[in-house]
């Protein structure tokens, strides 16, 4: 059945008129007509049922049938990387992370970044492709790029784990992740973060951490955390 996103989609509606794009997508790609079945998802909860009314190709118009809300996971994921050079590899991520299950996704801008800025409008549409065809309800929050020492100031240091590969005690994020119900992860660019940032982030009182023995690529690093935080909470 074809999932549609409905941003806006408030609890006192009937119907339900979708985007340009979404109505050209049910109608003129998948050749819905009246009476097809859809569900709407409005990325914060609520998922509905409805019935094509009226397959205007731009103003496809659905009437609602039913109406859930589903509660978030008592889980809080939080994964704060260095966005790559090469931009296909975070809309990969992105992707990934989102089927996977993540709340939140922050880009930072760190010593040896090789990317110095960063437009979300992309990465957005791919997040709710993704949270469509994974069948989630919660769409996570995308964050602004933003400099790595800003950033510290604004977490929770006693729930933030660096992964880094510097030489010193690291624990296995899947051994201290469990007691934490909330969790931020930082993941550095591929040069790694710098002596100065990791002693930085440590003096805040944030745990070092390991993803095991390999060393990763950035973005592999950022969901491999992403999956150690929802499979050992879920075991």
């Amino acid at each position: 059945m074809l999932t549609c996103f409905a941003p806006d989609l408030l609890p006192t509606l009937a119907t339900y008129t979708l985007s340009e794009e979404e109505s050209k997508h049910a109608v003129r790609v998948l050749r819905l007509g009246p009476g097809a079945p859809v569900v709407l998802v409005d990325g914060h909860g609520t998922v509905a049922t409805a019935l094509i009314a009226d397959d205007n190709p731009k103003r496809c118009t659905l009437t609602i049938t039913g109406r859930e809300t589903i509660a978030p996971r008592p889980t809080y994921t939080h994964v704060a990387v260095a966005p790559t050079k090469n931009l296909d590899r975070m809309e990969w991520l992105v992707e990934k992370a989102v089927e996977v299950g993540i709340e939140r996704l922050s880009f930072l801008r760190c010593a040896r970044s090789e990317r110095r800025d960063l437009k979300l409008e992309r990465l957005e549409k791919i997040a709710v492709s993704a949270l469509k065809q994974s069948g989630q309800a919660h769409l996570p929050q995308l964050d602004e790029l933003i400099d790595f020492e800003k950033f510290l100031t604004k977490i929770d240091p006693a729930t933030t784990f660096i992964a880094h590969l510097e030489a010193g005690e690291r624990t296995a994020l899947a051994q201290v992740i469990g007691a934490a119900p909330r969790c931020c992860v930082l993941i550095g660019p591929e040069g790694d973060f710098s002596p100065s940032e990791i002693e930085l982030a440590l003096g805040r009182g944030m745990r070092p951490v390991m993803l095991g023995s390999s060393r990763l690529r950035t973005e592999t690093a950022a969901l491999a955390a992403v999956f150690t935080a929802q499979i050992v909470r879920e075991l």
